[in-house]
């Protein structure tokens, strides 16, 4: 059980001695039916209780019979009433109370406390902004930890839901993951919830199902955590601009429903504690410094111990990276963004048939992984359904020529571990490649025909 499931079991016992005294009373009082009622409600709070013992320790735990026994008694003492065979309020009293003795002493000392955590991803390619988290949770011998894939929604226009997706089958290997409509928050109420998704119904393109926004999620859990899928460009807490920059990621949702946020750096940490007590009152500082931790992204977790030699590549991608003398070309990380082809439209389309032209011409000496954000074509569709056409047409010829890798897949930190380079817009990818230590290099859409690769 998890403390809190421990927790209840103990609320249902002290239920139960405050129900025997209340017996007690209606058979001193000869007010049977009260007394014979209560019974029944006694009865079915240690069968409650038994079933949520047995969920959480299994068919046939020690406590389970000493529950039954209990039972049993109060059926026992029911139909001595029922026959108008009245037995001593005294006795009764003192019966009752040697039978959930026992239950008491199995629930305190067979029933083992366990940490019991929750990972509610919901794109698998921002899996990895969890992963060493959950990994460390999975090899604690005294936690439980359990991944559970969240559905979301592409929305319309004007904010409806759209598309349903679920990604639970996309996650590696070796993560066990739980279908969402499998586990019972509310009976389980584990100890931590861990979300990467800040947004509930903030955001305008997609939305995880409202069920698993972060104000409904912190009435199941004593500790919501937020960590961000997600690392920004370094920030100096000292430049107001700069922190007024970023001060639209801090003031979200998950930030002020989570118990603890954490955040990529000590840095920024400073910066989340600043924006916040402005926004909530100076009065509040200590309360944002207690609750924003700077331990670090797991995203930067990941990369680092992702080494090459482990990586899956597929065989159509390693004919495209490997030359006739089976080395290995410079390979180039593209990364284009839904900002970017937001805030430039055409001007980015052409930008991008540019940079394709060129990596063509070089391809015997380069290698072109395109890497889009996993959510453009949702956000296009919404928010520029004319635009998504012309783009779609770019990705089918690109796809169709086969000079170069498309990756859409989940897996972002083989595309980070394989490149020799990052080439693309300004997002979190880069400053995920600067942290591993890839040369970067960001793209202009101002910029047409100017890009040189030396051979």
């Amino acid at each position: 059980m998890n403390k809190t499931q421990k927790k209840q079991a103990g609320d249902y016992l002290r239920l139960l001695e405050k129900a025997h005294d209340e017996v007690r009373k209606a058979i001193e009082t000869k007010k049977y039916d009260v007394a014979m009622d209560l019974l029944e409600q006694c009865q079915d709070a240690a069968i409650e209780l038994g079933n949520r013992i047995e969920a959480a320790e299994g068919e046939g735990f020690v406590t389970i019979p000493l529950l039954e026994n209990y039972c049993e008694l109060t059926y026992q003492i029911y139909e001595e009433i029922r026959q108008n065979h009245f037995a001593s309020a005294g006795k009764v009293y003192k019966s009752l109370r040697k039978a959930l003795i026992q239950a008491e002493n199995s629930v305190k000392n067979d029933i083992k406390v366990r940490t019991e955590a929750v990972f509610l991803p919901y794109k698998a390619s921002m899996w990895d902004s969890l992963e060493s988290v959950w990994k460390a949770a999975n090899e604690d011998p005294d936690c439980d930890a359990y991944v559970i894939s969240i559905p979301y929604y592409d929305r319309n226009p004007d904010g409806s839901f759209r598309e349903m997706h679920y990604e639970g089958n996309e996650y590696p290997d070796y993560v066990p993951v739980t279908w969402y409509e499998d586990y019972d928050f509310e009976g389980r109420q584990p100890d931590m919830i861990f979300i990467h998704n800040p947004y509930d119904e903030c955001n305008y393109v997609t939305s995880v199902h409202p069920f698993f926004y972060s104000k409904n999620l912190k009435q199941y859990t004593e500790k919501l955590v937020y960590i961000p899928y997600f690392i920004l460009g370094e920030v100096d807490p000292e430049n107001e601009q700069a922190v007024e920059g970023v001060a639209h990621f801090c003031t979200l949702p998950g930030v002020m429903n989570a118990d603890k946020v954490i955040v990529q750096s000590e840095a920024m940490r400073q910066v989340y504690i600043k924006v916040m007590t402005k926004f909530a009152g100076k009065d509040t500082k200590k309360y944002w410094e207690e609750k924003i931790l700077g331990l670090g992204s797991p995203k930067v977790d990941k990369v680092l111990n992702t080494r090459k030699e482990d990586l899956d590549v597929p065989e159509e991608w390693l004919r495209i990276i490997k030359k006739p003398d089976g080395s290995w070309k410079k390979i180039i990380f593209y990364n284009t963004s839904v900002s970017a082809l937001l805030q430039n439209n055409e001007r980015m389309l052409r930008k991008m048939e540019d940079v394709f032209r060129v990596f063509k011409e070089n391809q015997e000496e380069v290698a072109l992984l395109w890497r889009p954000h996993p959510l453009i074509k949702a956000t296009i569709e919404s928010m520029r359904p004319e635009l998504w056409k012309a783009y779609e047409k770019i990705v089918e010829k690109y796809c169709l020529e086969g000079w170069g890798i498309y990756d859409d897949s989940a897996d972002l930190d083989r595309a980070v571990c394989l490149s020799d380079g990052y080439y693309g817009d300004l997002s979190s990818v880069m400053q995920l490649c600067q942290k591993a230590g890839i040369p970067v290099m960001r793209q202009s859409a101002e910029v047409i025909g100017s890009i040189s690769i030396k051979k």
